[in-house]
């Protein structure tokens, strides 16, 4: 038949994945933006439909190297005179790195992988006592009624 889980699996991805995700290339940020949501549709060499939705969201990273400027482009070094500002531990610079969820589909439900991949944001940024690996696979077994069909 061709009922909903009666299809082939996916068994490639787009091969430029990283790109799809980040058109513009994987950056660092000063700011957290808010998340970002879009579905594509991708079309494979037999003509067959593929709706890549991809949510993203920004992570806080510690910088590599600290902010500090060392004065006249030379080497900071311990001075006996006390400086203006009061002294303390030099802070990482914060920085922002995306990260994205991607729902790969034949189907065309773009609420439910908004729905779907908001939820899974949900439990992953509040740190919720819930299985990842429990949530996505009760999501993959959730059966979605037909568009205009019996409900």
């Amino acid at each position: 038949g061709s009922g909903v889980g009666s299809a082939a699996p996916l068994t490639t991805l787009p091969s430029p994945l990283s790109q799809f995700c980040q058109p513009s290339g994987w950056q660092l940020f000063t700011e957290r933006n808010p998340p970002t949501f879009f579905v594509a549709v991708l079309t494979d060499i037999n003509s067959e439909r593929h709706y890549c939705a991809c949510f993203t969201f920004w992570e806080a990273v510690e910088s590599p190297q600290p902010q500090s400027h060392p004065r006249n482009g030379e080497e900071e070094e311990e001075e006996e005179e006390e400086e203006e500002e009061p002294s303390s531990p030099v802070q990482p610079a914060q920085l922002f790195a995306p990260k994205s969820l991607v729902l790969v589909s034949r189907l065309d439900h773009a609420e439910v992988f908004r729905n779907s991949l908001g939820l899974i944001y949900t439990i992953y940024v509040d740190g919720l006592s819930v299985s990842l690996e429990n949530v996505i696979g009760n999501l993959l077994t959730c059966t979605i009624p037909i568009t205009g069909g019996a409900q």
